[in-house]
Parts: structure tokens; C-alpha cells; sequence
């Protein structure tokens, strides 16, 4: 894995709303610094990386940099309708097709 996927990843998930200015802004530094595409490994790995929101729309573009690896992302199980499950997973799964390889 890339360093610099290893640096995000690393941070965590994504903060939420709440989250000060300065640390949105650095996190939204680190995923610019990651090239495209992202292998399997690292799309699985930043798979991970979803907070409770869409952090000011941060998560939108983690969602489009795991969209540039092979999908659906390996680790990735389909999310069940428990509330516990990141709502990202769910968008996710809904972009791949609802796990359909070919999508």
C-alpha cells in the first residue's frame, strides 16, 4: 500500500460536521495527494475510512477515489439493514450494482 494511503487511512475515519475547519482541510489534503486509480488493497483500506456524514462532502470524493479501483471492493460485505452500518457502505454497495461484478 501506498504511503500516502497509509497516512489516511492511518487518521481514521472521516470527522463528522462537528469536525474543526483545519482538520477537514488537512484530511481533504491527504486524499488529494492519493493517485488514481487505487488498487484493491487500498480501496478496501480507505473503504474503512467513512465517518457518521458526508464530512462538508469529503466522503463524496473518498467515495469517487475508492470508485477508481477494482470494485466491488473485496473486504466489502454486502450491509445489512442494522442501524449500526455506515450509510457509506450502503452507497457503496448501491453504486456496484448491489455487488454485481460486471456494474
Amino acid at each position: 500500500m501506498r504511503p500516502e494511503v497509509q497516512a489516511f487511512v492511518a487518521e481514521g475515519p472521516l470527522p463528522d460536521w462537528d469536525g474543526s475547519e483545519e482538520e477537514i482541510d488537512r484530511r481533504c489534503r491527504q486524499l488529494e495527494k492519493i493517485s488514481r486509480p487505487v488498487t484493491a488493497e487500498e480501496a478496501a483500506a480507505l473503504a474503512a475510512c467513512f465517518g457518521p456524514d458526508d464530512c462538508y462532502g469529503v466522503a463524496w470524493t473518498l467515495l469517487h477515489l475508492i470508485e477508481t479501483g477494482p470494485r466491488p471492493v473485496p473486504t466489502v460485505s454486502q450491509p445489512g439493514p442494522d442501524a449500526r452500518d455506515n450509510d457509506w457502505q450502503h452507497v457503496l454497495w448501491a453504486r456496484w450494482g448491489n455487488g454485481d461484478q460486471s456494474a
